[in-house]
């Protein structure tokens, strides 16, 4: 079997205006990426097609999609200070929405390994109520409720250098998914502390992993080995979704963490491994700096294959490390 590869060349019609770091050329460097892949003939390319409006409903709010809709009806417009709508957008939103659906419905019929989501605008940010931070629709957040639905238990693992406040939301109450966010912080959106956890049926079923600036790929994966892992085997996923945002690695313009493409192929093999192969998903998220993504990207695919391939030197050394062990204690006290 090989990794399912879905995509839309209409994602390229979301122009949020010419000095926003959200580029069509995001989707130009990931498609790239798959050129580089030495198995692509082992790559099975699916056309994204649009989420039905009403599966929108089970995530966000009615009034938030109207609002979307209004602006979409009058050629676009600002959604926000950060998150603007152009006329291909609605449709783009609603591509970029359904693909993990179409990944799921191909997975379940055993035809693939691990699927790829490359499609934009990205999704991290929306929350039920509001789309922001780039993001119109919460991408992640669709696919996890329809497997939740299906009586599945999802873990979704973010390691975009933003928290996904918007997934958080969703779920914070939800016993069924388990959020996981390693995260730059203080940044945009300013939430993603350690000490929230989910509430309700869901408390303990939100583990965010705060990271300085300049934090390295060593101090990432110790992270996920002492901290997360053993909170993942007591929850126990049967699926895996990560929201792959690639502005943690170091040469990005509106970060500052330390990582590199090597970086996100070690991690990235480490999370899949949380489930049986056929049970993984990985969406795109952020990542600005086009050298970065296409690397980064090549690399997740080839970790999704099961091949270690390093475009770049693993990172190392970097601060962070004397945090794990507070986090550690804290999240101790807070297990799942």
């Amino acid at each position: 079997m090989g990794i399912l590869f879905i995509t839309n060349e209409l994602c390229f019609d979301h122009l949020p205006g010419n000095k926003h770091p959200e580029q069509p050329d995001r989707l130009s460097a990931v498609l790239a990426s798959f050129q580089r892949a030495e198995f692509k003939d082992e790559i099975i390319e699916i056309l994204a097609e649009p989420v039905e409006e009403n599966t929108l409903f089970d995530v966000h709010e009615e009034e938030m999609i109207h609002h979307l809709k209004s602006i979409h009806a009058n050629g676009g417009g600002r959604v926000d200070e950060d998150t603007k709508m152009s006329s291909g957008s609605w449709l783009a939103a609603r591509l970029a929405a359904g693909a993990g659906l179409q990944a799921i419905n191909h997975l379940r019929d055993g035809n693939g390994e691990a699927a790829f989501c490359a499609v934009r605008p990205p999704g991290h940010h929306a929350t039920p109520v509001k789309s922001m931070g780039f993001c119109l629709l919460n991408n992640v957040a669709i696919t996890a409720k329809h497997l939740v639905s299906l009586g599945e238990k999802v873990l979704i693992v973010d390691y975009d250098a933003h928290h996904g406040n918007g997934t958080q939301d969703i779920f914070y109450s939800d016993p069924n998914v388990l959020f996981v966010s390693l995260h730059q912080w203080p940044l945009y959106p300013g939430t993603g502390s350690i000490n929230e956890i989910g509430e309700g049926e869901g408390k303990g079923a939100t583990l965010n992993i705060p990271l300085s600036a300049g934090t390295t790929g060593d101090t990432y994966l110790r992270a996920w080995d002492e901290i997360v892992m053993p909170t993942v085997e007591k929850f126990s996923p049967t699926w895996v979704l990560l929201s792959a945002g690639f502005d943690g690695h170091r040469l990005d313009p509106i970060t500052d963490l330390g990582l590199t493409s090597g970086d996100f192929s070690l991690l990235t093999s480490r999370i899949i491994q949380t489930v049986p192969s056929g049970h993984r998903l990985v969406f795109l998220e952020g990542g600005y700096d086009l050298e970065a993504l296409e690397l980064s990207t090549t690399a997740v695919l080839h970790a999704l294959k099961g091949e270690t391939v390093l475009p770049e030197p693993v990172s190392n050394g970097g601060i962070g490390s004397e945090s794990i062990t507070k986090m550690i204690k804290l999240v101790k006290e807070n297990e799942f």
